[in-house]
């Protein structure tokens, strides 16, 4: 093999397997000398793969954990299995999968062949996902497409659907998406309304990067634009931003409820976001924290938590864990043939976005 770039990658592919190949193996697989393989390495080890050596009368190379992140090869089936994985996790808001991992999933579609495009689709459209009980789930190709213009500071157009079932045509200033681990949003300014908006993506219908490129914005310190009030200008936090969006949009739940089982039981089943656990002393823990979440996505977690738990507040919370009980309790009973003639305690209510 002369062509020393395409030999350079091939033997960087071939490293990237978690082996130790011996120098007379890897001359032999590139059909070059061993002198060869060892400048090769060289070259390697100048552009940044921390290639190791052995000694021995053989002596292999093996690439090892470096200071910084090197660009990586990947073959056809490792690809499309990345960005199945990658698409997967992104259409759901699952907690911990953050901007980052969209991001990865913008940069690797953007120079999949067309070939390997269709099979990742094939995969995708094959499968279907486990959904929480709201349904909310959304196309990747959306998320990578507001990740993108959000990255490459270019205006996005599309459609948008509001919680009362209103439907605008918006052109926007993406600043950052934000995952809150039950749902995406994107923090943009919006052109038409002269103002700072959140959206949720699971809303959003088809984006269009217009090519249009913009000089960001300072996003507001506190409030939300006119709106809220406020002037004040800086750099900004886009989680702070929505979650201060969220707290005008829906009363926040001061919670304080005691658990039946360790603090460390009870915070592997419960989302982060609601804060530390505090134990009791006597085998419990005590959850004290503010959400801005619905009463009926709280009071299902709660329960999910799978030990006994008493709600000090907030009353609300409390009425409803009521309505629930009674709901269950009836629905335990096949000879219970009740059917309310109206609707039961509370509303489903909307939140996080800003029309």
């Amino acid at each position: 093999m002369s062509d020393t770039p395409a030999r350079l990658l091939k033997l960087l592919s071939l490293l990237q397997t978690p082996r130790e190949w011996p120098g007379g193996e890897l001359a032999e697989r590139l059909d070059v000398s061993p002198r060869t393989i060892r400048r090769d390495i060289d070259r390697l080890r100048e552009l940044g793969y921390p290639v190791e050596a052995s000694r021995g009368s053989i002596g292999g190379y093996r690439l090892v954990a470096g200071a910084a992140m090197p660009p990586l090869l990947l073959d056809d089936e490792e690809a499309v299995a990345i960005a199945v994985g990658l698409r997967a996790g992104a259409g759901h808001a699952i907690e911990g999968v953050d901007e980052a991992s969209v991001r990865a999933l913008a940069k690797l579609e953007q120079v999949l062949p067309s070939r390997l495009r269709h099979r990742v689709s094939v995969l995708q459209n094959a499968t279907v996902p486990l959904t929480r009980g709201d349904g909310s789930t959304i196309d990747p190709r959306t998320l990578t497409t507001l990740a993108s213009a959000a990255t490459g500071r270019e205006r996005l157009r599309f459609a948008y659907r509001s919680g009362d079932g209103t439907r605008t045509k918006r052109q926007v200033e993406p600043y950052r998406l934000v995952s809150t681990g039950q749902r995406w949003y994107l923090v943009a300014y919006d052109i038409g309304r002269e103002d700072w908006r959140t959206f949720r993506v699971d809303r959003v219908g088809e984006p269009y990067a217009t090519g249009a490129r913009f000089t960001p914005r300072p996003l507001p310190v506190e409030g939300a634009g006119s709106d809220a009030g406020s002037t004040d200008t800086g750099s900004g936090d886009a989680a702070t931003f929505l979650a201060r969006s969220m707290r005008r949009m829906q009363p926040e739940l001061r919670l304080d409820v005691w658990f039946g089982g360790s603090a460390e039981f009870v915070a592997a089943r419960l989302p982060a976001h609601l804060g530390a656990l505090e134990p009791d002393g006597a085998g419990g823990c005590r959850l004290r924290a503010s959400c801005t979440d619905s009463l009926e996505w709280v009071a299902l977690r709660l329960a999910l938590v799978d030990c006994e738990f008493s709600v000090q507040g907030p009353p609300e919370l409390v009425a409803y864990l009521e309505s629930l009980g009674a709901r269950l309790t009836r629905a335990a009973r096949p000879g219970d043939r009740h059917r309310p003639s109206g609707p039961e305690q509370g509303e489903r209510r909307e939140r996080g976005e800003q029309g």
